[in-house]
């Protein structure tokens, strides 16, 4: 009798052992909610997205990436409140404009809840008690592209903006402007639509022969239509294009010659980069002491064919 009443309080406490492991385990899970202004769909945004899944497993965190269905910052503030009500160990955001998502964020740092922005919002982290940012300057990166342009000997750079309103894209075709010395900047806005695209591009193009350079802000959205408006006019050799981001259709236009080069700010690293960071705060309280910049970088012709693999593979 002795023996089997040992047995039972044996099997007990070790059904109990199990239990207290298993409850440990889930309070220990880690929940990171990402919140963008740019669909998964969208094949930049896909890129990001393949990174924090990546990192998700690789950090052995859950991972939420949620976005409004179009470019609307009064749907993405409500998706950043809920978020905060969900309590999650971390919040990742874009802020393309932080006057409208500043309050949203503000909620999540009143909250506790760590947040880290990527992408765009890099001048108002600091002030909205952002822990760090993941990304590239824009302003700086199109100063960048302008001298480059500049030092190429072009006049005339047609910038197209399928975002206006976007603080990042806005100020890239700013900071092209300011570094592109002796030249000049005209700015395009359009939708992102792809048949408006080409049609105000070919416009453009036709009504001022001055412009000598396409400057897309988006290769998959503005940089493939750039090329095939101009393969279309026929007017390659006076007309070049660059692109910020990469495609691979448009990295292969780099390689042949049809486009002069692809400015990269890596969006696998911008949706990696936030989630790991995420993790490790959670488990061991450490967190990088500043912002990480993962562009400017040039693709170029030399360069291109080796990068259109990992585009195709969603990872430049």
């Amino acid at each position: 009798m002795k023996s089997f009443l040992r047995r039972i309080v044996l099997g007990v406490a070790v059904v109990g052992a199990l239990g207290a492991a298993a409850g440990s385990a889930l309070a220990q899970e880690v929940s990171i909610i990402a919140v963008t202004h740019g669909q998964a769909s969208d094949p930049f945004w896909s890129i990001v997205k393949n990174g924090m899944m990546q990192a998700g497993k690789d950090s052995n965190v859950k991972v939420d990436y949620r976005a409004p269905e179009t470019f609307d910052m009064v749907a993405m503030s409500q998706l950043i409140e809920a978020a905060v009500n969900q309590n999650p160990a971390g919040i990742v955001i874009s802020n393309p404009d932080p006057d409208a998502l500043g309050p949203a964020i503000e909620k999540a740092v009143a909250a506790g809840i760590p947040v880290i922005s990527m992408n765009s919002g890099i001048a108002a982290a600091s002030k909205l008690g952002i822990k760090l940012h993941v990304g590239q300057e824009e302003l700086s990166a199109g100063k960048t592209v302008g001298e480059r342009l500049a030092g190429l000997g072009l006049k005339h750079v047609l910038c197209i903006n399928q975002e206006v309103g976007n603080a990042a894209l806005d100020q890239r075709c700013q900071g092209v402007t300011e570094g592109f010395a002796g030249g000049k900047v005209t700015v395009l806005p359009t939708s992102a639509d792809p048949a408006e695209i080409e049609a105000k591009i070919q416009a453009a193009l036709t009504s001022d022969t001055s412009i000598d350079l396409v400057l897309g802000l988006s290769a998959p959205l503005v940089g493939e239509r750039a090329v095939a408006v101009v393969e279309k006019m026929g007017n390659g050799d006076k007309v070049k294009v660059a692109s910020y981001d990469l495609s691979a259709s448009f990295l292969q236009a780099v390689a042949d010659g049809k486009a002069l080069f692809a400015v990269d700010q890596q969006p696998y690293l911008q949706g990696y980069l936030p989630v790991t960071f995420m993790a490790l705060n959670s488990r061991y309280g450490t967190i990088p002491a500043g912002n990480v910049a993962s562009g400017p970088s040039f693709v170029t012709q030399e360069a291109a064919a080796q990068v259109i693999e990992k585009s195709a593979q969603g990872i430049r």
